[in-house]
This record gives C-alpha cells, structure tokens and sequence, in this order.
C-alpha cells in the first residue's frame, strides 16, 4: 500500500498500526465476515490540516494520509473490513486527466477481483463532481463505487470528514446500493453522480442535485434509497478510459464577451467546445458566430448553461440543428465537458451523433 509522505498533523492520532490490517483495533478480527470495502485516499479538505482548529478555511489540503483518517474513526470496524490505498494526495483543483485515467483504470481493476465487494473514494470537493460522472460513465462492474470529502480540515472544529467516510463505507457495503452506479456521499445525503454539484464556498451542506433531487440518505448505520438511477451508466455504457483524451474547454457567454478565446481553441487545435451560455444555453452573436465558425473546421460545440440548474432543451429543426449546435440536458458545463471527451474517444462524430449521446446519458 502506498502511504502519503506528508507531516502528520499533531492535532489527530497516530495510525495504529497498518489502516488495512484485519488485525489492527480499528479494524478486529471479529469482523472479517462483514463486507471488504477498499478505501482509495486522494487527498482534499477531508485529509487537510491547519494549525488553528477554528480556522476552516486557511488549510492545505492533501496532508493527512489515509491511515490516519481512518484510525480516528473506530466505528468503521462494525461496517467493513477495510484495504486503503493512498493514490494520491493532492487538491482537487489540480487534478489532471493523466490522474482520471490512474483513479478509474485501479477502480475498475479492483471491482473486478471477487473478494472485493465495493470501493469509497476520498476526494477534495471542487471538481468531485466532475470525477464522480466520469467514473460513472466508465466504471465496468455493478459493485458500489461511493465518493465522499469534506468542506472541513480534519483538524477543525466540527470536522465533517469522519462521518461523511463512515456513512460512505455504510452506502458501499450495502446491498442496496450496487446497480446504482456511482454514487456521492455527503451530510447524511446519497446522490447520484450525475447529478450531484457543488453549490457553495462554504457550507457543510454544500453538494445538491438540483434537477433530479437526491437518490436517498444515510445515516446511523441505516441506509434508504427512495428513487433508482435510470439513465444508463457502468455497464451499459460505450465509454472505456484509454490513454488518450480529445482536447474539449468551456468557454462562457457574457456581456460584451469577443472571439478571442474560441479563435484561441480552433488555433490550439481543440476539438470540442462546451459553451456555459446564458439562461437556457443563449449564447451572445458575437461568439456564437466564431462557434459557427469553428464548427466548420470540425469542431464539436456543446451548449449548456451557466445558471446552475435547469435543462438546455435541443431546439430541433430550429437554431441548434440549422447551426450544428449540440446540447447538454441537465449537465452543467463541467459534466457536459466530461461527456464530450468520453465520446469524441468513442469515435462518435458530428451533431446528430453527439446529441443522441447527450440525450442518453
């Protein structure tokens, strides 16, 4: 197992022991009967640090390692025997693409040995949403895959890491959730990948999903799903992780905004453009036209909106078909980025390719 080469912070407890041992008293031998659970650490808040317990937001992320997340909470060892990997220990606002490949080809490598019964992944919350739809779209096994972080440092006050951990080890050994896709576990919620965003700077309760509302709760051991995911994803869908990554950025619609940037893109050689228009997915005239032309050059232009919630609605033989727009659905711009890259990867080419994928998933 890989260990996080991070100073531990003083304010939390040594791991006792190795975190996976089934011997450890975190983890007894007692409960060698109970799902195995492997615990993949990549760092964020949920394994940050500061020196000041009231501080929340002056901390660095990405310190603690997973054995010393898992040690203070004892109440992990009713749940799950537990394996834990520290794949990395990092921000989540520098992940890479390189790093989505590693994360999604060790999930589905896991999933796939049968003493393994589900995987929780720790996470930083700024682009956990975007993680969670990819693996959703590309995790090949119906076994529970539940990601979870924390808008706390593990050394503050009131740190919401421990029991979002412990309530995501809860959704992963439960039966109930396998076939569910990948799912997210935060403040007592369950969300489903796809629809789960991040919707404030600082709250406990900072994750919604504001179209679809959440698949269920978990809380107290107890685990209750009132909705099923239904739009296809793991195993019925056409998405596998490979080594490359088609080049797709967001650009934004705004008052006054020029063709600069899309001319930029066309110039690096993009090949897909998702658009975070205004209201639903209106792009100013300036900038749809340096769309258009981009479009001419092969490029595959994707509208969604920056609003936050809401649908962006295929205008059919109007604008979008007549302009070879493509639309998004529900997905905000950073999913429907996720998305354009997993199927221009799977070869699919052209608008009406494209938006059938989009409407699909």
């Amino acid at each position: 197992m890989n260990t996080s080469t991070s100073s531990p912070a003083s304010a939390l407890p040594e791991a006792s022991g190795s975190a996976h041992s089934p011997d450890s008293p975190v983890f007894p031998a007692a409960a060698r009967t109970l799902p195995r659970i492997v615990v993949l650490a990549t760092g964020g808040t949920i394994a940050g640090a500061a020196s000041d317990p009231a501080n929340t937001a002056g901390y660095e992320a990405g310190v603690l390692s997973i054995e010393q997340l898992l040690a203070t909470i004892p109440a992990l060892g009713k749940v799950a025997r537990l394996d834990a990997e520290q794949l990395a220990n990092l921000d989540s606002k520098d992940m890479t693409l390189a790093f989505w490949t590693t994360l999604a080809q060790r999930v589905n490598a896991l999933l796939g040995d049968d003493a393994i019964d589900g995987v929780v992944i720790t996470h930083g919350t700024d682009t956990l949403e975007e993680t969670a739809y990819l693996l959703h779209l590309t995790v090949k096994s119906s076994k529970p895959v539940v990601l979870t972080a924390a808008m706390r440092p593990a050394t503050a006050l009131s740190a919401d890491g421990p029991l979002n951990l412990l309530n995501a080890v809860t959704l992963a050994a439960s039966p109930a959730a396998r076939g569910q896709g990948v799912l997210v576990a935060l403040n007592n919620r369950i969300h489903s990948a796809r629809d789960a965003v991040k919707t404030s700077t600082f709250a406990v309760d900072a994750f919604h999903s504001p179209e679809a509302g959440v698949l269920g709760w978990v809380q107290d051991a107890r685990v209750e799903l009132v909705r099923r995911v239904v739009r296809p994803h793991t195993l019925d869908t056409e998405f596998v992780i490979g080594s490359a990554w088609p080049h797709v950025e967001i650009v934004t619609s705004y008052a006054g905004v020029s063709r600069a940037l899309v001319e930029g893109l066309v110039a690096a050689g993009v090949r897909g453009i998702v658009v975070a228009g205004t209201g639903n997915g209106s792009i100013h005239e300036t900038l749809q036209q340096a769309l258009v032309d981009a479009l001419t050059q092969g490029i595959a232009v994707v509208r969604s909106s920056r609003v936050g919630s809401g649908h962006v609605m295929h205008n059919g033989a109007a604008a979008d078909d007549a302009l070879g727009f493509v639309t998004a659905d529900s997905l905000n711009p950073y999913k429907a980025r996720v998305l354009l890259m997993l199927a221009l990867a799977a070869g699919a080419a052209g608008p009406v390719a494209l938006q059938r994928v989009f409407d699909l998933y």
